[in-house]
């Protein structure tokens, strides 16, 4: 495992791609590593991520409460938003957020990302659902947020920007970059004329496969088979735009996926 140096290193590695890609501007974004359950890396509010080094980055606990930072340096002032995935996401070991242009411009617009128009986005993402608008630096994104870190590995921010959580650091922003990645053909695909999208069949083909390699972290294959045997498509509660999927909603959930299940049986 890389030592904390290594890692701070890492982290300003990322934050630069991030800045270079135009994911974010100015001093926008903010990047965290969880090192163990009480300590945690995180970039500094009031610097540009694309030119961090590493005595910039700060050290907090579960609460965000700071453990570790140099001269006027302080952890983001969205880490209450990092240490809510955490707490309730144990197997993420990195956080990732930025303001990627098009996949902003869906969160601003309130559409979520669902439509199956690629394997790989498929695979790797599922579907992407938009949290309700909080403001920065509360405790409203982290409420926001809540509801949907049991079903997913990324979500938009309504009006803000989007989220990405992973095993670790380089999985977290490979998540982000597949994201904005996904909603940028999704837009182009949309102005010559709409997106030709894969159909049930094919999505749950993709969702075994999936399920075949054993990828880490939450997704949409993985909540269908545990909820519908399987059987419920991209058409599930996981894609709704409406979803506000909770550990206790799954009997809403149970009942849901049943009535499509009956409909398609018809």
């Amino acid at each position: 495992m890389a030592n904390e140096y290594e890692i701070k290193k890492q982290i300003c590695e990322i934050g630069k791609r991030i800045y270079d890609r135009g994911m974010v501007a100015a001093n926008d974004g903010n990047i965290s590593v969880k090192l163990n359950d009480n300590e945690f890396l995180c970039t500094p509010t009031g610097v540009s991520k694309g030119f961090m080094t590493p005595e910039y980055i700060c050290k907090v606990d579960a609460e965000g409460n700071v453990i570790q930072a140099n001269g006027n340096y302080k952890p983001s002032s969205e880490i209450k938003m990092h240490m809510r995935v955490y707490k309730c996401r144990p197997d993420v070991g990195s956080v990732v957020h930025a303001h990627p242009s098009y996949a902003t411009s869906f969160a601003i617009a309130g559409i979520p990302l669902t439509a199956p128009i690629m394997p790989e986005a498929v695979i790797a993402l599922g579907c992407v659902p938009i949290a309700e608008y909080g403001t920065p630096s509360t405790s409203e994104i982290p409420d926001a947020v809540e509801k949907y870190l049991p079903y997913y590995d990324a979500v938009l921010l309504e009006n803000h920007g989007a989220l990405s959580f992973s095993v670790d650091l380089l999985a977290a922003y490979h998540k982000m970059e597949s994201l904005e990645f996904y909603a940028e053909l999704l837009y182009k695909a949309r102005q010559l004329g709409g997106p030709k999208e894969l159909n049930e069949a094919q999505v749950q083909r993709l969702y075994e496969i999936r399920r075949q390699f054993g990828l880490p972290g939450k997704h949409p294959a993985n909540i269908c088979a545990e909820v519908g045997g399987g059987k419920c498509g991209n058409g599930c509660h996981t894609c709704s735009a409406e979803t506000t999927a909770s550990s206790s909603d799954v009997e809403k959930i149970v009942a849901e996926v049943t009535k499509k299940i009956l409909a398609q049986m018809k």
